[in-house]
């Protein structure tokens, strides 16, 4: 089944009519290729339709990988700003700051390169470019007035979340049922999927966790319970951002004047959002007026994250007449053997948008498709090839090897080990996971806003002498106090006598840091000396994690206050902490080790492929629907259009298995993926390691003297 035909397509561009059509020099489009500048113009500036902010019909641009979105998306928000759009009504949603601010600055440029000659004037700021959340976070601040919120809410991250959901489940009983209730991380995912996918509790349940179902009465008490103590507390979750802005925007009025305020939104990486995205999308925009999405339903592989690829596959049908369709399949990165296995791979893909990725870089070198014996000799072969093209030129950072699931690294992990060869992993310990991290944000979340009890319970317990006892009643005493929690009583609290003094000291610095008036960044400067003070006492690797320390200082004198330091960097935080990140800092070059999954949106010269075998692509654990093996086929499609030179995808004939119930330690035998089908193999180079050993060469003494011997064993029975 293929995606509705009714919407109007890009006509597919040769490389020949390419080179054909040469732009002028001064023609600010002239980089772009014709399905490009068909994207970047669509609705700007057309004969009937006024300049300036006219809203154009809805559009989605299909953008193959490597087919220059990032440059296509760029060059329409600088052609909306040069035909009077205003940048204040412009709202570009990506899922990352970093793309937002990259985003920023090319079209910076472009305006610049645009103005050249002319008179000097600053180039217009895009006020609103962010994350979804990040976005959803400035709008709920700015509109909290209206919607029952407090300005200063506090955000939680994914494990203060966590910690939350487990109070209320112990405060529930749960914790102390006959038989095993799920466990809090359990708990808040099962949440977290029912808010994003928008689904009921029974089919999340059904569908997703069904080891749970049993609990689903319990649940719904305990997720009831969870959102009163976050109001209660003023602390929203990640998921709030988007529920609370979906919410306001189902109001009519609100609805309205937020899709009024915004002229033109414009969605990156269109086919990762959920359900709860889309809704909130489609409230602003119900006609679709001034609503550009971009993105490839062939690399929608966040499922887990409530990722639907419904929403990109369904988007032209959500307006009359459907929204325009333009489809970028030039790719820029890859070579064309490279894109022609990968386009056979999609090509059986059961619904998809249909386009043909081509290339002008041409290559006599065909993917490898490599057959080797188990993973041992998996990693010996990865190992091989990477020194190999390490002395071909390519240096080590040029090179990636992807997997499926993080433990399928491990065996050769173990090997670039014992050949003393640095990599970097990606998709380990993020940087406010480190407890020395989460503890410093802790100590200013609970200065900030003295209702969040998750924050301040555990920053109590940074005190020495303060355990999970004391800090509880202290928080009970605290939190009480009406009509507002009192952090000025903090040093008052009855604390055991040996504490007194370090906690004197703690109050001090909490309540300063709270003061209304407390300057910014001096008061987070206070806690991080303060928390150098303990450093030593609180872990044992202190050297190493004060590092961090001083980044996280570094990074909060970048914002204006507090509450913007702690919004951006609970909603996009730095990628590593310390603890992962040493190889970067002892090596000038490393391999990288990534999943799939983190691999998104990167590109190497040389990508290897583990374990393209059915239990690993497509994994056994998404086998239970058609839809997740499709998704699992999207996976690999993208694993492979990573690659720009050299592509090699290994398959181990079994895997050494420990420790399985009832049968012990054994081998496993394994099938090449079914994504690559019989059909497919005239498209890979196909080889074996190790190499069979060479049949001697003939040796016609050794051949007589074989001779001789079989007559002279022979002649002693005549």
């Amino acid at each position: 089944m293929r995606a509705p035909q009714a919407v109007e397509h890009a006509p597919s561009e040769s490389a020949a009519a390419q080179k054909a059509a040469t732009p002028r020099a001064t023609d600010p489009l002239s980089q772009l290729n014709a399905a490009q500048r068909q994207a970047a113009t669509f609705g700007i500036g057309d004969a009937g339709r006024a300049a300036g902010d006219a809203a154009h019909p809805p559009l989605l641009v299909i953008a193959g990988a490597g087919s220059g979105k990032t440059a296509t998306l760029a060059q329409r928000v600088a052609q909306l700003l040069a035909h009077g759009a205003d940048p204040g009504r412009i709202l570009l949603l990506t899922f990352s700051r970093r793309a937002a601010s990259e985003m920023s600055r090319r079209v910076e440029r472009l305006l610049t390169r645009r103005a050249a000659g002319q008179a000097r004037t600053a180039a217009p700021s895009l006020n609103w470019s962010g994350t979804f959340h990040g976005v959803g976070a400035r709008l709920l601040r700015e509109y909290a007035g209206r919607i029952g919120l407090d300005p200063n809410f506090t955000i939680h991250d994914r494990q203060d979340s966590g910690d939350l959901i487990n109070l209320v489940r112990h405060e529930l009983g749960f914790s102390v049922k006959s038989k095993r209730f799920p466990l809090k991380g359990t708990c808040l995912a099962i949440y977290s999927a029912t808010v994003n996918t928008q689904s009921p509790l029974r089919e999340v349940l059904q569908t997703s966790f069904p080891w749970c179902a049993e609990w689903e009465s319990d649940l719904q008490r305990l997720f009831l319970a969870y959102v009163e103590a976050k109001q209660a507390q003023q602390v929203l979750d990640y998921d709030d951002l988007l529920l609370y802005w979906a919410q306001m925007v189902s109001d009519p009025a609100l609805g309205g004047e937020l899709g009024a305020r915004f002229r033109h939104v414009l969605v990156d990486e269109y086919q990762d959002t959920n359900r709860l995205q889309a809704a909130i999308l489609l409230a602003m925009k119900p006609d679709g007026s001034g609503l550009t999405v971009v993105g490839d339903d062939a690399q929608s592989i966040y499922a887990f994250r409530g990722a639907t690829v419904r929403n990109i596959l369904d988007f032209p049908a959500h307006f009359e007449p459907p929204a325009q369709l333009v489809t970028l399949e030039r790719n820029y990165r890859s070579t064309q053997p490279i894109l022609a296995a990968a386009n056979q791979v999609i090509a059986l893909a059961a619904e998809r948008f249909s386009k043909d990725l081509w290339s002008e870089r041409q290559s006599s070198q065909k993917p490898t498709l490599v057959s080797v014996r188990d993973d041992a000799d998996q990693a010996n072969y990865v190992v091989g090839q990477v020194l190999a093209r390490r002395e071909a030129g390519v240096k080590l950072k040029a090179q990636a090897v992807l997997f499926r699931t993080a433990q399928h690294s491990v065996r050769l992990e173990l090997e670039l080990t014992r050949r003393n060869i640095p990599f970097v992993k990606f998709g380990g310990l993020k940087f406010l996971e480190a407890a020395h991290v989460k503890d410093l944000l802790a100590v200013l979340r609970w200065a900030r806003n003295p209702r969040d009890q998750i924050a301040g319970f555990r920053a109590m317990q940074l005190v020495a002498g303060i355990g999970p006892k004391t800090a509880s009643r202290v928080l009970r005493n605290v939190t009480e106090t009406a009509p507002a929690p009192a952090l000025a009583l903090l040093g008052e609290q009855p604390v055991p006598e040996g504490a007194r003094a370090a906690w004197l000291e703690f109050a001090t610095l909490v309540d300063c840091c709270g003061a209304a008036g407390a300057a910014w960044p001096t008061a987070f400067e206070q806690i991080c000396r303060w928390y150098e003070m303990q450093i030593d006492r609180l872990h044992e690797d202190a050297e190493i994690r004060q590092a961090d320390v001083e980044q996280l200082g570094r990074i909060a004198s970048t914002y204006a206050s507090a509450e913007s330091f702690l919004t951006e960097l609970t909603l996009d935080p730095p990628d590593a902490s310390s603890d992962q990140a040493g190889a970067p800092l002892l090596d000038e070059d490393y391999l990288i080790l990534s999943t799939i999954h983190s691999a998104k949106g990167q590109e190497w010269t040389a990508v290897s492929i583990l374990n393209a075998v059915d239990g690993c692509i497509p994994s056994d654990m998404a086998t239970g629907s058609a839809a997740a093996i499709e998704e699992e086929r999207r996976l690999l499609y993208v694993a492979m259009t990573r690659a720009r030179e050299h592509l090699e995808i290994i398959v181990p004939q079994r895997f050494y298995v420990t420790h399985q119930p009832g049968f012990g330690d054994r081998h496993l035998y394994a099938s090449r993926s079914r994504f690559i089908s019989n059909a497919l193999l005239p498209h890979f180079e196909q080889s074996s390691w190790p190499p069979a050993p060479e049949a001697p060469a003939a040796n016609p003494e050794a051949k007589q003297q074989a001779l001789d011997l079989a007559a002279r064993m022979r002649a002693m029975w005549k």
